[in-house]
């Protein structure tokens, strides 16, 4: 800790673009870096070192060639950032060994330099960053704790802090040798015992409860990511920035699958303000959108109640896998036969989570608890194997996904029941005429693309033929007519499999009636075979032996629609 450091090395760094007070927002790479050490203990000064980097891409913004005065004649022969950072580390331990001292803290205008900078690089180009640079002290803040009347800490800048204390402005016109013999300056006026601030490297996937409040300052969402990512792969985009315990939560669309979407909430609002500054960074290929969320949503995604998840969840730093389509006779034994004695499960069978309906029946998924990343990563390699006469599907997970993944099942009807035929019909129905005959749920979903966000939860269903066949139909289910009526317009005569795709608006009625059996052409609707008393009584008396079939495996609108076909027979 700083507080127990008399050696500070007062660093500075400039990127290829912006600067100052928007520096990492525009993912520029780092290409000057200056530091000196200042030994408050003897108050000696060092000498001061700058540092030029090359940069991967050779390319600097107009604004930067200004501010920095640098030209790419200048960079295009300096060395690349790992051999920079080596030589700040030889250059900085050198020094202290001739001052007789052992170790040092980091000290820095603003934490941009570090958390919106360094790290997100460093992270990028798989690079170890010198554990020097995971704690430094933000000599604005140390100022406002001496001279709180100074102003606000986001406004202060270095030469009005100088003019405060009484202290003359320094004329050097180079950048980055000014702004360090500014910092040096105060330090050596104010910083007698710093308070240093650290850079979380661990992100903890932990239960979050409802009743747990969430400061909407602190909260954003995320959208546009990969639908492979875990809550590691986010931490990593929000390298340097601190993300609070358990303050991932990865979107779950209608059907269950990660929608490309997650909230994430950090350790406070200044973090929250620096996420923001992310906006349209990218992760691999895409940019990822980053925008302000509030507490509310975080725990509509992340809270729960459940004491199963809660005592599932009480073991911080595990690492969790999702299981998708196990068998439904399979027992906790068999499935820790499968992960193998390589992928050792935590406490056993008390690291399984199976997921059910809310009478008892298994869904097919769990969540399964690994000690560490070895035992996690050698699981996944068991993706798509068989277990009985059923491939397996692994994921990484978080604890937001098992909360929301219960939520979903726990709301689910013992019974799932066909569309109501509403009094008033709404077209807020799409129907899909041409499909492939192999396509399935992602199949359509993908097709959807990012209108996929605005289908009912169970709003997918498809039309079989009276061999219980595909039809080469679907009815969507949208939140409203809008929304169907803008389907209709962008997706019609698309492609799917190289066959092009008919999308009409209709409303729910008409989708009902066909589901049941009935016709829906130009000439307009034909009912069903069967009338519909009938067909209500026997579902009755058939509902109890159907629902322990293999259906219950089924979307609930196929399961409906297969009865009506058994029962139409």
């Amino acid at each position: 800790m700083a507080s127990h450091s008399d050696t500070l090395v007062v660093f500075f760094g400039a990127t290829a673009g912006a600067n100052g007070g928007k520096l990492g927002s525009d993912e520029r790479e780092i290409i000057l870096l200056v530091w000196q050490i200042v030994d408050l203990h003897e108050k000696k000064v060092g000498k001061l070192q700058r540092c030029l980097v090359k940069p991967d891409t050779l390319e600097l913004t107009d604004q930067c060639k200004e501010d920095t005065g640098l030209t790419l004649d200048d960079i295009v022969k300096a060395e690349p950032l790992d051999k920079a950072l080596q030589q700040f580390q030889q250059s900085v331990s050198s020094e202290l060994k001739c001052l007789g001292r052992s170790s040092y803290t980091l000290c820095v205008n603003s934490p941009l330099i570090i958390r919106q900078a360094l790290h997100p690089e460093a992270s990028k180009k798989n690079l170890v960053l010198p554990e020097c640079f995971f704690t430094f002290v933000d000599v604005r803040k140390e100022f406002h704790k001496c001279c709180p009347n100074a102003g606000p800490v986001q406004k202060l800048e270095l030469p009005s802090m100088l003019e405060y204390v009484g202290l003359p402005a320094v004329s050097e016109q180079s950048m980055g040798v000014r702004e360090v013999r500014s910092m040096v300056q105060l330090t050596l006026c104010i910083l007698a015992e710093p308070y240093s601030q650290n850079v979380i490297t661990i992100f903890s996937s932990v239960f979050s409860s409802k009743t747990e409040p969430v400061d909407s300052e602190t909260v954003i969402r995320a959208r546009g990511l990969p639908w492979q990512s875990s809550d590691q792969d986010i931490a990593r985009f929000f390298k340097g920035l601190s993300i609070a315990k358990g303050g991932v939560a990865l979107c779950l669309n209608a059907q269950g699958r990660r929608n490309g979407e997650a909230l994430v909430r950090f350790i406070n609002s200044e973090h929250r303000d620096l996420a923001l500054e992310r906006h349209k960074h990218h992760m691999g290929s895409r940019y990822i959108e980053v925008y302000k969320a509030t507490g509310e949503e975080f725990l509509k995604i992340a809270g729960g109640t459940s004491n199963e998840v809660a005592q599932f969840l009480s073991k911080e730093n595990q690492v969790i896998i999702r299981m998708r389509g196990l068998p439904f006779t399979a027992t906790p034994q068999e499935v820790l036969s499968f992960l193998g004695p390589e992928s050792p499960v935590t406490d056993d069978a008390e690291g399984l989570l199976f997921v059910k309906y809310p009478d008892g029946r298994p869904t097919g998924d769990a969540f399964v608890l690994f000690s560490c990343e070895e035992y996690a990563q050698n699981a996944l390699k068991k993706h798509k194997q068989i277990l009985g006469k059923r491939y397996i599907e692994l994921f990484r997970s978080t604890a937001a996904e098992v909360q929301q993944v219960l939520n979903r099942y726990m709301s689910t009807p013992l019974i799932s029941t066909l569309p109501p035929s509403p009094i008033v019909s709404t077209r807020d129905c799409v129907r899909l005429r041409g499909l492939p005959y192999t396509a399935g749920i992602e199949d359509i979903l993908e097709f959807m693309g990012e209108h996929t966000v605005d289908i009912k939860p169970h709003g997918v269903h498809m039309v079989l033929n009276q061999q219980g066949r595909p039809s080469g139909d679907a009815f969507i289910q949208m939140k409203s007519s809008d929304k169907a009526f803008i389907v209709a317009q962008k997706c019609h005569k698309k492609t799917m499999k190289d066959r092009y795709v008919e999308v009409f608006q209709c409303s729910t009625e008409e989708m009902s009636i066909v589901l049941m059996g009935g016709t829906l052409n130009r000439s307009g609707l034909s009912p069903p075979p069967c009338k519909l008393p009938s067909l209500k009584l026997r579902l009755f008396l058939l509902a109890r032996s159907f629902i322990q079939t293999d259906l219950d495996t089924l979307h609930p609108a196929t399961a409906a629609h297969r009865w009506w076909l058994f029962v139409c027979k």
